[in-house]
């Protein structure tokens, strides 16, 4: 499997212009790329789940982002992101939440409305283990941020003993749901993601199945950070 850093170009993107004109801000004018939406050739080549594959060297994260203040007012904003110049995306995503997600470091202020933030995150590539460990300690500072994650792919998690694995049942612990992308998480990416959506979204050969070879590989993942929750419930209760 090819490394993550290989090809190392970024973009951000989203449909809301006053987010994208924080993000702007923040990465600078010649770093934001115009384009609202992926091309379809570009989704279908980095998102495909095939068993093998190669060449995919860079992770898309394409990600929506749902802000409620208060118990009745939500907005929604989404976009995509691409790793860039050795820094992956999902650390990339961290270095603009402040952009993406205003008033997030604000929660708990006396005299503040308290914010509070859902994001689901659909990538090419499963986090890597640095990356898992990051987001599980960031995660864990930020009681007002809620993070889900849908994956075409699963990054290194062939070794039972990979760093990899075990980031991601640290991400589970620190209260990340992760789930392999079905049929109906890629018909939604093409539906919000892609441009020209007046075209059907066609299933590639083999979707299906490389889906749920890829969710029950990834529940044995998991399975041991569940097997733990289970003896610390019967240590409790003396059993």
């Amino acid at each position: 499997m090819s490394s993550k850093n290989s090809h190392p170009w970024e973009t951000v993107n989203s449909p809301n212009r006053r987010v994208h004109e924080r993000v702007r801000g923040v990465m600078g004018k010649q770093d934001a790329c115009m384009h609202i939406l992926l091309p379809r050739k570009k989704f279908i080549y980095h998102y495909k789940n095939m068993r093998w594959a190669r060449g995919r060297c860079e992770t898309y994260l394409c990600f929506v982002i749902k802000r409620r203040v208060g118990p009745d007012s939500i907005s929604f904003d989404f976009g995509h992101l691409r790793n860039r110049n050795g820094c992956h995306v999902e650390v990339l995503f961290l270095r603009y939440l402040g952009a993406l997600c205003p008033g997030l470091w604000g929660y708990g202020v006396t005299g503040e409305r308290k914010v509070s933030y859902s994001i689901t995150w659909f990538c090419s590539w499963s986090p890597c283990a640095n990356c898992s460990f990051r987001l599980a300690q960031f995660l864990n500072q930020t009681p007002n941020l809620r993070l889900r994650i849908f994956v075409a792919r699963l990054y290194f998690c062939d070794m039972e003993d990979s760093r990899e694995r075990e980031g991601l049942r640290v991400l589970k612990k620190a209260g990340v749901r992760i789930t392999v992308m079905s049929y109906k998480d890629y018909f939604y990416c093409w539906q919000t993601f892609v441009t020209g959506k007046q075209s059907k979204f066609k299933p590639w050969d083999g979707l299906h199945q490389n889906s749920v070879r890829l969710s029950r590989k990834l529940n044995r993942i998991l399975q041991p950070c569940e097997t733990e929750d289970l003896r610390d419930a019967f240590r409790l209760l003396g059993l």
